[in-house]
């Protein structure tokens, strides 16, 4: 597994597989949030079997699939409020970690700077600086 930490409690990740859930239990995660749509996936992948392994190690299991053209403010409350409801360190994945880093980000920016934001997600190996234009215009409907 290719994880990386956004934030103390937030990372990002490329594809996961059923296999990694036991172990992500062991490291301290509580929740595992995929950004995913199952038809970017084999059957293998698709999120109800995800959710079983999730579940089966303990873990809580939000399905969030999300493209560009779906990341909308719904999407991004529901990745940060499921955030927000766990306990343990948070795990968002889809294909490479991109989409799962800028739904964060985008769902940071009524409660952090913009430039922790975009700091915090370049720490993780993500470059959102492009989002700083729409970050700024979120902040500033705050």
């Amino acid at each position: 597994m290719d994880i990386r930490q956004i934030t103390d409690r937030f990372f990002a990740a490329p594809q996961i597989d059923a296999a990694d859930f036991a172990a992500l239990a062991d490291a301290g995660f509580g929740l595992v949030i995929n950004n995913r749509p199952d038809n970017e996936v084999g059957p293998d992948q698709h999120s109800e079997t995800m959710r079983a392994a999730a579940e089966a190690a303990g873990l809580q299991y939000v399905v969030n699939p999300l493209t560009m053209d779906t990341m909308t403010p719904d999407r991004q409350a529901l990745q940060r409020d499921s955030a927000a409801g766990c306990d343990g360190k948070v795990l968002a994945y889809c294909r490479s970690g991109t989409r799962s880093t800028i739904c964060w980000a985008l769902s940071q920016a009524m409660e952090m700077e913009v430039a922790d934001i975009v700091n915090a997600a370049a720490n993780g190996g993500y470059d959102v600086s492009s989002l700083v234009p729409h970050l700024e215009a979120i902040k500033s409907q705050g």
